[in-house]
């Protein structure tokens, strides 16, 4: 049986929890099993107006509203404690039917209630519960607001970005680690490493429909494959990519330079942000910066940016000219008279016709050359960023070989991501303890990476982008901010406020 079939019979039958209540308050027991009327039943026995039940076929608020009817049914009993409420709203299989049976005596319809006097400081504390819980629900599952950190999808996305990203769009995710911090991703305020979220309960991988899948060309915010590891005094860097450059033992035994190594679940590995360029099935290939996808040369970004080298008659670069083309990357140098700026195809244009400017070069790294951060990290894949592929990406239900010669593209999926036991013993690669020669994808996969191509870290350093990673999808930019402006002095992009995103 599905999860989400599940859910339905769950959200439609859970009145029945409530079977003696509905006796204690006249009615038959047997309407408390009955889809859809049981419902309505259970709002007239808390005294609530019925219009209530449309926000009971709304997804997401109809859960926050059943917690309220929860704490609402609660007070039929006499049953006033925030505790007590606090425990039937997590534990109510338990809790409701233990209410039925054991304080019936207590049971006073609505109409009959003493007005019970709480006092300014549960009233301030029963408001907070309320915002926090309806504002997590609208975080988690609907909609989350998003700052854009780095500037790998420049000029497409700027630094200081203010954007929502739709959890609807592709569907919302149950929580991993459901008891957590409210408001904050894995750390807890004010410290540098303490945990936001317990791990005693943990809950299996699960998304809701969505309105849409990904598709080519979305800008979508997902966790960081990568950060599953992290070494917490260098948590902006890929532990992976510490492990290669510096040996497993030593980022593990050197806690000076590298701190504490720590495992994080999907949920609480950061979030990034980058352009879905191949989907799952796709197959990618970049030949001199251009992306093909399936042979046919990808949409490009009609604000994507790459380094070039300027070469000057021996004059300086006006700044004034360069802030009026909104250069914002640094400025880098080649050579006496060469600088190497990040552009856009206009600005690169625009670049050519000034009179100190002799060359506009892009700068591109040649097919063949090997550059060794490059994924999958072995030589037997001389790619790089300017050249790469070409790749297919995995697909959910999609056989391929496996040999040891190709199994760095899939060993991270097959053991990371899918779970499995993979070992390499000479020419035989052993899959959960049996000899493989081919391996059945269990997920959809993606190949993420920035418009700002020579200046992202993404798919092309770590791979491919999981299914149960997909985030969201950023759909609309509210505010933009200037880090180098002041706050009367521009600081605010009024030309950048309130734009979707494509």
């Amino acid at each position: 049986m599905s999860p989400t079939l599940i859910l339905i019979i769950l959200l439609i039958f859970f009145p029945a929890l409530l079977w003696k209540t509905f006796e204690h308050a006249g009615f038959p027991g047997f309407h408390s099993v009955i889809p859809f009327y049981n419902y309505y039943i259970w709002l007239k026995i808390i005294g609530k107006p019925l219009w209530w039940y449309i926000f009971l076929i709304i997804p997401f608020i109809n859960a926050f509203v059943v917690m309220l009817m929860i704490v609402e049914t609660l007070k039929c009993y006499k049953i006033h404690s925030l505790g007590q409420q606090a425990l039937a709203v997590i534990f109510p299989l338990i809790y409701l039917p233990w209410l039925g049976i054991k304080k019936q005596a207590n049971y006073t319809a609505p109409d009959k209630w003493i007005r019970f006097k709480k006092t300014v400081a549960r009233e301030w504390i029963d408001a907070i519960i309320f915002a926090v819980i309806a504002a997590s629900i609208i975080r988690i599952f609907m909609i989350e607001a998003y700052t854009i950190p780095t500037s790998s999808m420049e000029k497409s996305l700027l630094v200081g970005d203010f954007l929502f990203v739709s959890k609807l769009s592709y569907g919302p995710k149950v929580p991993n680690t459901p008891i957590a911090f409210p408001f904050v991703h894995h750390t807890l305020p004010g410290t540098e490493n303490t945990k936001s979220y317990l791990e005693w309960i943990k809950l299996p991988y699960y998304r809701f429909p969505g309105f849409t899948k990904v598709k080519n060309n979305d800008v979508v915010v997902f966790n960081y494959p990568d950060g599953d590891t992290v070494a917490l005094r260098v948590q902006n860097q890929s532990y992976y990519a510490l492990v290669r450059d510096y040996s497993r033992k030593r980022v593990w035994t050197d806690k000076v330079n590298f701190g504490e190594v720590v495992y994080r679940p999907v949920d609480k590995r950061e979030n990034y942000i980058k352009r879905c360029l191949a989907i799952a099935g796709d197959t990618l290939q970049i030949k001199d910066q251009v992306v093909y996808i399936n042979g046919k040369p990808a949409e490009y970004p009609e604000l994507a940016q790459f380094k070039y080298i300027i070469k000057t008659d021996g004059s300086r670069l006006n700044p004034m000219i360069l802030e009026k083309l909104d250069i914002t990357e640094d400025i880098g140098m080649a050579g006496p008279d060469e600088y190497v700026l990040t552009l856009t195809n206009e600005a690169a244009e625009k670049m050519k016709g000034f009179i100190n400017v002799k060359e506009v070069k892009k700068i591109i790294q040649p097919a063949g050359f090997w550059q060794p951060y490059i994924f999958p990290f072995d030589s037997a894949y001389p790619w790089n960023v300017d050249n790469y592929g070409p790749l297919v990406i995995p697909k959910a239900g999609a056989t391929v070989d496996i040999n040891p010669g190709n199994i760095v593209l899939y060993e991270r999926i097959i053991k990371n991501y899918e779970l499995n036991d993979l070992e390499i013993q000479g020419n035989t690669i052993l899959i959960n303890g049996k000899p493989a020669t081919s391996y059945t994808f269990k997920m959809d996969y993606y190949w993420m990476m920035g418009d700002n191509r020579h200046n992202s870290a993404d798919s092309r350093f770590w791979g491919f982008v999981p299914q149960d990673h997909i985030v969201g999808k950023a759909v609309f930019v509210w505010l933009s901010l200037d880090k180098n402006k002041p706050l009367f002095g521009g600081k605010i992009r009024t030309k950048k406020l309130f734009r979707t995103i494509h």
